[in-house]
């Protein structure tokens, strides 16, 4: 009868540094068609801001051309910019959101 040795050495976890997900920045981007108080309800609905910081942004968004309103993981801010294009839609305005990676 053979005998076995027995390993009783101890397996190690092996440690990764896992780095955050990639965030992303929602920007509104500037016409000449939508209203800016459309503008403003857009950024109360959607990122839930206050009257005061949302005409702060639409303010931002005419002058400079686009405006940062949110900064999300890549599932929120798509689904944020699907939202916001999807109901700019529904009132016939051509208001433009997209993302880019922060």
């Amino acid at each position: 009868m053979a005998t076995r040795k027995q390993d009783h050495s101890v397996l190690e976890a092996e440690r990764t540094r896992t780095r955050p997900p990639p965030l992303y920045k929602v920007l509104l981007l500037n016409d000449d068609f939508t209203p800016m108080e459309f503008v403003i309800v857009v950024l109360q609905k959607f990122f839930s801001m206050d009257r005061e910081r949302a005409t702060r942004i639409m303010l931002q968004v005419h002058r400079e051309g686009s405006g940062v309103c949110g900064i999300f993981p890549k599932d929120v801010a798509a689904t944020k910019v699907e939202q916001v294009v999807s109901f700019a839609r529904q009132h016939q305005h051509p208001l433009a959101c997209v993302m880019e990676e922060n």
